[in-house]
């Protein structure tokens, strides 16, 4: 058995309407998805697959050379994440078992705490179907709906006890993702939620708040105050 990661990097970051896409946004110095990689390249992971856009013309511009042997580009994104992530795992599959773990990663969390990561490996290595970090919700959870004047209102109070804030990196043995997302059924906003249409339910592993998912201009501000703490 062994472990390898697999970071999605084909997505242009819309919401932010950047020059470029969001992961190559410089980020403490080092582009974004610089970040991610570093964040998953430890032992005992072997090898980092990225995911690129077919036509990325950015990556190989910069300087992996800290990865040097253990990193792998493929430029075989897809339209959404479900097809970028399965298209990685067809590509890889020539270097990996179907009974290897796969951690997939988003490349907009560069700050990945290493115990995190740890804690994921160790409490997942031995379950049958895989697990995810996750982060239980803390503030009350309100549902919404429109009123007849299309103004949202509160419709309930979910149980927030419930509740947690799906993270990454995500842990599946590589037979089993590829096929969870080969049979997926939209939508499919994580490889867990394609592993839960199989009627299977992965592991919640606790992470932390450290691991933000840089989404809009201000989170880069405190994704950097993280990674200077460190």
């Amino acid at each position: 058995m062994a472990l390898y990661a697999l970071i999605p990097a084909a997505g242009a970051g819309t919401r932010l309407a950047a020059e470029m896409p969001k992961q190559y946004l410089a980020l403490a110095g080092k582009p974004m998805l610089w970040h991610a990689v570093n964040s998953v390249c430890v032992a005992p992971i072997e090898n980092v697959f990225v995911v690129l856009a077919p036509g990325d013309a950015q990556f190989a511009r910069l300087d992996w050379s800290a990865f040097a042997g253990r990193l792998e580009p493929l430029y075989c994104g897809g339209e959404t994440r479900r097809d970028s992530v399965y298209n990685g795992m067809v590509a890889a599959m020539g270097a990996v078992d179907a009974d290897d773990w796969v951690l997939v990663h988003d490349a907009a969390r560069p700050c990945l705490p290493r115990q995190d990561l740890a804690n994921l490996i160790e409490q997942t290595a031995p379950d049958r179907i895989g697990g995810i970090l996750a982060l239980p919700v803390a503030e009350t959870v309100k549902r919404a709906a429109k009123d007849e004047a299309g103004v949202q209102r509160v419709a309930a109070t979910e149980e927030r006890t419930l509740l947690w804030l799906a993270q990454t990196p995500q842990m599946f043995r590589c037979g089993l993702l590829m096929e969870a997302l080969k049979s997926a059924r939209p939508p499919v906003t994580d490889e867990a939620s394609a592993v839960e249409q199989m009627g299977l339910r992965p592991r919640l592993v606790a992470g932390s708040r450290d691991n933000i998912k840089v989404t809009f201009r201000e989170d880069f501000a405190i994704a950097e105050a993280i990674l200077a703490r460190r």
